[in-house]
Formats: C-alpha cells, sequence, structure tokens
C-alpha cells in the first residue's frame, strides 16, 4: 500500500522537483492539502467553501454577462459576505440554460493562476451538446481528486491496471503498457505496474479472453459492461486469477452486481460518481462504502421537489457548484441526476455523504397516479427464467412498457409469463408489458453509456 510519504520518496527517486516537473509538484501540495481538509467539521469545510464561493462569485458577476444579470434579478449583492442562506437563493441554472446560454455564461478572462482555458463537450443520454470552458487548475483538481481516490483504496501501483471504456484506444502491447503505466495522475508521482486497454466496442467474449490473458489486479469499466462481463464469468469463462477489485464509474451501480462479484471470489467493486460537467463528485469510502462529497471541489446539494435540503436517508435532486471553474461559472447547476442523502461516515471523515446514486429522471418510472420511483429492473433473476444476454424497459406510456430482449431465439409464452412477474415485481405495479427481441446488443448513448430502464413519459 502507498501513503503519501511513500510518494514523497518516490518523487525523490524519480528526480521530480518544482524545476522538472511543476505540475507533479502542485499536484503533491493538493494531496497534501487533502490530507488535512478531509478530516474538518462539516461546519469548518462550509466557511471555507463559501469563502471561496465569494471569490467565485465576484469574478463571475464582472465576467459572465449571464451572472451578472441573475445576481441582479434576485438582488444579490456579489460583494457582501456570503451565508448558506444567501448562497441558496440563486436561483438554479438548468442544463437547458447552461446550453443555450454558454457564450453568456463564459467569463473571457480567468485569472492568471488558473491556466490556459481548454473547451469540453459533453452530450450526456438526450444527445444535446453542451460545451463546458475549463482551466489548466480545473484538470489539477481532477488530478489531485482521482489519486486521493486511489490512496484511499491503498492500491498497488505496481500491479497491472486494465482499463474497458467508451473510444478508449486500444493498447495491448506490453512494451508500450510497461512503458505509459497507469498514465496521470499516477505515473505524475510514481514508478507503476502495466497498463492496458480495450475500446467499449469489443465484443463481451474477447473482453473476458482478453482480460484472462493480461491478468491485471485492477479493471476499470462501467457498471453495465461489468455486468455483461460477470454473465460471462458465470456461464463458465475464465476469470483473471489476479484480479481483486473492479472500479467502476458513468453510470449508476446496481447493488446486484457486488453480490455477484463477491460470489466470483475476494472481488470488490468501487464506484465514483462523476460528470464530465464538473468532474469527481463523490467517491467511495474505504471504511463504510458511503460516497464521501468532493467538498474542497464542489459545494453539493440534495434537494427534495419543494427545493428544500434532503436529510439522511431522503432522495432528491442533485445541485453542483463549481467553486473553482472560473472559467465557466457553474452555480448551482441542476445535474439531472438523484441521491440518497448519508449519514455522518464511521470514518471520521468531516466530508458529507451520499448513500445511493440513483440516476436520473428519465430512469425512474411513472404511476398512473403520477407517482414516480426507481424500479429494480437490474434483478439478477431475470436470467434464471431463460439465457437472457441484454435487457432493457421502456416505458412508452401508462400503459405501454416494452421489455427488450436480447437472446439466441425468443422465450417460450412460460417463460415470458415468468418474466413478466418478476418485471412487474421490480417496477412495483402490473403495467401491461410487451416484448420484443433481438439479436444485436441494444444501442449506447453517445458516449457509451447504457440505461436498463428508461422512461419517455413526461
Amino acid at each position: 500500500m502507498t501513503h503519501l510519504r511513500d510518494i514523497k520518496d518516490s518523487m525523490a527517486a524519480m528526480g521530480r522537483t518544482a524545476i522538472t516537473d511543476p505540475v507533479a509538484t502542485r499536484l503533491f501540495a493538493l494531496l497534501m492539502q487533502f490530507e488535512d481538509s478531509q478530516w474538518r467539521s462539516p461546519q469548518d469545510m462550509q466557511q471555507k467553501q463559501l469563502a471561496q464561493f465569494a471569490l467565485l462569485a465576484a469574478h463571475a458577476y464582472r465576467h459572465s454577462p449571464f451572472f451578472r444579470s441573475r445576481f441582479d434579478q434576485a438582488g444579490l449583492d456579489h460583494s457582501r459576505a456570503w451565508t448558506a442562506d444567501s448562497f441558496t437563493s440563486i436561483p438554479l441554472l438548468t442544463r437547458a440554460e447552461l446550453m443555450q446560454q454558454a457564450d453568456n455564461i463564459y467569463c473571457r478572462a480567468v485569472p492568471g493562476p488558473h491556466g490556459a482555458v481548454h473547451k469540453i463537450q459533453t452530450s450526456g443520454s438526450t444527445g444535446q451538446v453542451v460545451t463546458v470552458a475549463k482551466t489548466e487548475f480545473n484538470q489539477l483538481l481532477w488530478l489531485a481528486l482521482a489519486m486521493r481516490e486511489h490512496l484511499w483504496h491503498e492500491r498497488d501501483f505496481s500491479s497491472t491496471l486494465a482499463v474497458i471504456k467508451a473510444l478508449t484506444p486500444t493498447l495491448d502491447d506490453p512494451v508500450d503498457a510497461a512503458r505509459l503505466g497507469w498514465g496521470h495522475p499516477a505515473t505524475l508521482l510514481l514508478r507503476t505496474g502495466p497498463s492496458y486497454a480495450q475500446p467499449l466496442a469489443m465484443d463481451v467474449a474477447q473482453q473476458a479472453a482478453w482480460l484472462a490473458r493480461i491478468d491485471p489486479k485492477y479493471l476499470l469499466t462501467y457498471p453495465s459492461n461489468l455486468g455483461a462481463l460477470l454473465d460471462r464469468y458465470e456461464h463458465g469463462d475464465a476469470v483473471p486469477p489476479s484480479l481483486r477489485q473492479i472500479r467502476t464509474v458513468g453510470e449508476t451501480l446496481h447493488p446486484g452486481l457486488r453480490e455477484r462479484c463477491r460470489e466470483l471470489g475476494s472481488i470488490e467493486i468501487v464506484d465514483m460518481y462523476s460528470s464530465q460537467e464538473v468532474g469527481l463528485i463523490a467517491l467511495q469510502c474505504p471504511v463504510s462504502g458511503l460516497y464521501h462529497i468532493q467538498s474542497e471541489s464542489l459545494i453539493v446539494e440534495v434537494l427534495d421537489e419543494d427545493g428544500r435540503q434532503c436529510q439522511p436517508g431522503e432522495i432528491g435532486r442533485v445541485v453542483i457548484t463549481d467553486l473553482h471553474n472560473f472559467a465557466t461559472p457553474i452555480i448551482r447547476y441542476e445535474i439531472r441526476d438523484y441521491a440518497e442523502v448519508g449519514p455522518t461516515c464511521s470514518c471520521g471523515r468531516g466530508l458529507p455523504t451520499l448513500s445511493r446514486i440513483m440516476g436520473r429522471r428519465r430512469n425512474m418510472v411513472v404511476f398512473p397516479d403520477g407517482r414516480r420511483h426507481w424500479p429494480l429492473i437490474g434483478a439478477h433473476s431475470y436470467r434464471e427464467v431463460a439465457d437472457i444476454l441484454q435487457y432493457q424497459a421502456i416505458q412508452h406510456s401508462l400503459e405501454d412498457i416494452e421489455i427488450r430482449l436480447v437472446v439466441d431465439e425468443p422465450l417460450s409464452k412460460t417463460q415470458e409469463a415468468r418474466l413478466t412477474e418478476l418485471a412487474q415485481q421490480a417496477l412495483g405495479h402490473p403495467f401491461p408489458l410487451r416484448f420484443t427481441y433481438s439479436i444485436e446488443e441494444l444501442p449506447k448513448t453517445k458516449g457509451g453509456k447504457f440505461e436498463e430502464f428508461i422512461s419517455l413519459v413526461k
């Protein structure tokens, strides 16, 4: 296991100094700050967040026409000290505004220490393109939080890492895998073992064979792809003998995947909650398994339908403020996710927690009386009915739910009846169901993500 003191020794051995590699030095300095800040009380952290937000708000007022107008219309004086009450009086920023008002939100001047500006684009699950400008400091923060996640889980950096993600170029040559190592942030600070990669487009059977060949200790992929790999392993494909930890990102993690991994042996899942607009949002605690909000980088609110802060155990809309993006200010952004607020963590860290990441509003089933909730569509028991390779439920209307199945041959009437019973239990209502069949893989979003349940009911 590696700690900060080991990294300092490693940097010295690699000749990494402020002169030869300023990024590595700044990264290490941030990690030292994070080592201290994670233990602060929530009250102390909130004070520091509001102080940082005051700097962001003043900058946004000067350089962002959108936020100058927003603060003025809300009667907010950006020059005064911000309190929790004045902060929560700022109107929410919607995705439509972020998309349609990008030029007015954008700040054409950023503080010099924040470095150069670059732009990213994210299309999300709906295909609507959002452009966000970020600075070099935003990238440095992402590196520091990603490295924090490595250190929290005490990874063995000398081991082999495998990555299967959308649009990832193939990296399968042992010489290149060893030369490039795990990549940033780890290789900025340490010598690492090899890292191999394949794009998500690779056939799952080929993925399983490839993983068995390179035998990684760590795998990074999406939950839906992990589910497909587990199907292969449960049908007899060889599990990589060295595999000990699977890191999931980019999609909602169904709790059944953790149990399935445990059944294969001592394989654990470590999940991360992130978005392209704001980076890493919450990281899984190595002690409790809760998700710690990364409060040094973001203010994360979970609000009920009336706009009030949810209490532990309650589920609400996730609203995020990026405290350090001075290029595209993201202030009280309704990210369209839902999450459950968690309790104070037993690990002693003062960082607030989320218990579960629930997904998007469009992933909620709509009942005939207008109620919504998250279905348990990802139940493993479906495959006890038939050899189902992939499934997805689409709610077209209150009386029409389509169950899409990828199978070698259509189910019998008896199997359809049994699957209907299980699906209605998962949905929480006796909805009429219809089955459609395919032998081709079901489509993913442009970002390579897969949603097991989608409601088209407005």
